[in-house]
Formats: structure tokens, C-alpha cells, sequence
């Protein structure tokens, strides 16, 4: 966590400048806000001060997924929100993000969202990896159809991953006010 402010550091990632503008301004009061119009700009002013990256998946030269790569690569000590209008597909199970919210999102989704982030990256990575297979196991259950999510084993894979974790990390849980009616009441897909 930024150790320099009191705020925790939000980098707020998005090719057009009015959307990451609105995203930043809409946060400013509870988070030391910063702004990177695009995946060049995202890499050039990201270090392990910036606490929470809000990514946008669809950008020109550098994507929010190549940005998201280079983020892990270097080993940075952030957690990473997608926050994006490219529908969610099968290609998220191996996508080394934190959580992936659909535009439009609320200021309380968007808040919410930054807090849990926040807080899981006080616990250890079962923890962190609990939000990130959660998050696309709702992102999937609300994009594909019932057979589609019956007939992929990787969401099959994902639901013993989740279980297998849940169990490892009940304590951890046990710490949280309501986790899980908390974590379900963000809404991750445009409605």
C-alpha cells in the first residue's frame, strides 16, 4: 500500500480522457487520484506507490491487457480493476486482474469495488486469489448461458478452485463484516 499519503493511490487508466476524468473526479475525495490517458502513459507513471489501477481493457498501442501483463511481469505489488466495455469472454480465466467491472459503473460500484481490493491486499494471496476466481465465476454466470457454463470445464475448474480456497481461508473470511453479501452486491456487468 502507498506508504507516501494517507490515501491509498488510484490510477485511473482509460485512452479517453473525459472517462478517465469522470472516473477521477468522482474519486478524488476518498483517494489520492492520479490519471494516464492510455497503456503508454499507464506504464510510464506506474510504481509501487499506486495501490488500485482501474484498467481499460480496449485501448489503441498499448491494451489494457498488455498493460495488465506488464504490471505482473514486473511484480508490482498492486491490484488491478478492469473497468471496461469489451463484454467478458472464456479468455478472462487466465487474465491476471483483480476484478473486472462492465461500463457504465456507479460511483458506489466503483468504490466498493477499490475498497475490497484494498482490504484483500492486507490478507495473504489465497485471499487475492479468492476475489479474482469469484469475479469471473459472476462475470460468467452473467454473460453465458447455463449450458455454455455446464459444458466449460475451465468453469467447472474454477467452482472447485473457489471451493478448494473458501475452505483454506475461512478464518481469513471469518474477518470480513458480511464478505460475501458485500462482494455480491457490486454490480460487475452493464445492465
Amino acid at each position: 500500500m502507498n506508504e507516501t499519503s494517507t490515501e491509498p493511490r488510484v490510477l485511473i487508466v482509460d485512452d479517453e480522457a473525459e472517462v478517465a476524468d469522470v472516473y477521477a473526479l468522482r474519486l478524488r475525495d476518498e483517494y489520492d487520484t492520479q490519471t494516464a490517458y492510455g497503456g503508454e502513459e499507464a506504464l510510464d507513471v506506474l510504481d509501487e506507490a499506486v495501490d488500485v489501477v482501474l484498467l481499460d481493457r480496449r485501448m489503441p498501442k498499448v491494451s489494457g491487457d498488455d498493460v495488465l501483463s506488464t504490471i505482473r511481469d514486473r511484480g508490482l505489488d498492486t491490484r488491478v480493476i478492469m473497468i471496461t466495455a469489451v463484454d467478458p469472454d472464456f479468455d478472462i480465466v487466465d487474465m491476471p486482474f483483480d476484478d473486472y467491472l462492465c461500463k457504465p459503473v456507479q460511483k458506489g460500484d466503483l468504490v466498493a469495488a477499490i475498497e475490497q481490493q484494498l482490504t484483500a491486499s492486507r490478507y495473504d494471496d489465497r485471499l487475492t486469489e479468492y476475489l479474482e476466481v469469484t469475479s469471473k465465476i459472476a462475470l460468467l454466470e452473467a454473460e453465458k448461458t447455463e449450458t455454455e457454463l455446464d459444458d466449460s470445464d475451465e468453469v467447472a475448474e474454477l467452482h472447485d478452485r473457489a471451493e478448494s480456497l473458501r475452505a483454506e481461508i475461512d478464518d481469513a473470511l471469518a474477518e470480513f463484516d458480511d464478505f460475501q453479501a458485500a462482494f455480491n452486491e457490486i454490480s460487475r456487468h452493464a445492465e
